[in-house]
């Protein structure tokens, strides 16, 4: 053997190539899929990855595909965290739907919507009543034992009614530039959607990464059986869970309702749950529950936007818009998967010769049976 042919350094394995240990990285298959995304929208659109500043604003179809993510971003945020408990949140949508409505309730009945603590108090109530779903989310998985599909599927249906209900089935539109300033408004020549957004994502790793809940909720999602014998409260983390879930719906639904200025509950947040939970999926959290990515979950909804983005760039006729997004998200999630990358042909390498056995030991045996 000679020394090029020795794989180890002092007793210890050699090092794996920077290339492999990139691959080998959770998060680089969601950013090879959103790279290759964008770099098809420059075939098809040159100027795709232009960022332009006007009227003190950046502009482009990046900056775009950040604006309107944002509330998807939130969205799955939160459903990542329910997932890692082993759960699914199918409430969301409705949440969304709930949370617009009554802002732009509370602000058209106002005599000055346009003043700051008018738009607060707007905020807090939405906020508010989207965190009772959340706790009655919570109660009915955590205290009662309803399956998680179960119990947000009733809200999923009985929250859009609700929605409707607060706005008489009409849309609401409201004209207030400070409510404006949620979903439609920049600041420091970002969107301001965008910086909430990043302001709601740093808090959450910081929670779950830099303090020892995010290792409880793994535990209560990998094993609860385990986790419940040493002593774990997995009922009180679900309970949290789907409120951060509702909360962070809550937010999109702000943001939603104050880019268009209006609220319209049978349309807002339509089928954002399934858009939430495959960001989660092609982020690399299993739904299995446990281990979870909050930069994959990030990385997963600016695929899904910049595939909506791209749908309507190349013109795809609407009849087919969904067809074609769940023919991408399957090839994606395919890419992705272990099982079946295992299944694809690989080229083998030519078997290595017996020990001990040559080409002269050959000849031998041929002449001396």
């Amino acid at each position: 053997m000679t020394p090029s042919d020795d794989t180890t350094t002092g007793g210890r394995p050699a090092p794996a190539p920077v290339a492999r240990q990139l691959a080998g990285h959770r998060l680089f298959q969601p950013a090879a899929f959103l790279a290759a995304l964008l770099l098809g929208n420059v075939a098809f659109t040159p100027d795709f990855l232009a960022v332009r500043v006007r009227n003190g604003h950046l502009y482009g179809s990046l900056i775009d595909i950040l604006q309107f993510g944002a509330p998807l971003i939130l969205v799955a945020l939160g459903m990542t965290l329910v997932i890692a408990t082993r759960g699914i949140d199918l409430s969301v949508g409705s949440t969304v739907a709930i949370a617009g409505a009554l802002a732009c309730e509370h602000l058209a009945g106002a005599k000055d919507p346009g003043s700051l603590p008018t738009v607060m108090s707007a905020v807090a109530v939405a906020v508010g009543v989207a965190a009772v779903i959340g706790l009655l989310n919570g109660f009915l998985v955590a205290r009662l034992g309803v399956q998680p599909i179960v119990a947000t599927l009733v809200l999923m249906v009985a929250g859009r009614g609700v929605a409707q209900l607060i706005t008489d089935g009409q849309i609401v539109t409201v004209s207030s530039s400070t409510y404006k300033m949620i979903g439609g408004g920049y600041w420091l020549t970002l969107p301001f959607a965008v910086l909430l957004a990043a302001a709601v994502v740093a808090v959450t790793f910081l929670a779950v990464r830099r303090t020892a809940l995010g290792m409880l909720i793994e535990s209560v999602g990998g094993n609860p059986v385990a986790s419940r014998l040493v002593g774990v409260r997995a009922a009180g983390l679900l309970v949290t869970v789907y409120v951060v879930s509702a909360v962070c719906a809550a937010v999109a639904g702000l943001m939603i309702s104050s880019n268009v200025s209006s609220a319209d509950g049978n349309n807002a947040g339509l089928w954002i749950e399934l858009d939430a939970i495959l960001a989660v999926v092609i982020g690399g959290t299993a739904l299995t529950g446990g281990r979870f990515s909050l930069g994959g979950t990030v990385l997963g909804a600016l695929v899904i936007q910049t595939l909506s983005t791209t749908i309507y760039t190349l013109g795809v006729p609407p009849e087919t818009t969904l067809v074609f997004k769940a023919l991408v998200v399957i090839v994606g999630c395919l890419v992705q998967s272990p099982a079946f990358r295992a299944r694809l042909p690989r080229r083998r390498r030519p078997a290595a010769p017996a020990p001990g056995v040559g080409d002269a030991g050959v000849r031998q045996q041929e002449v001396h049976p």
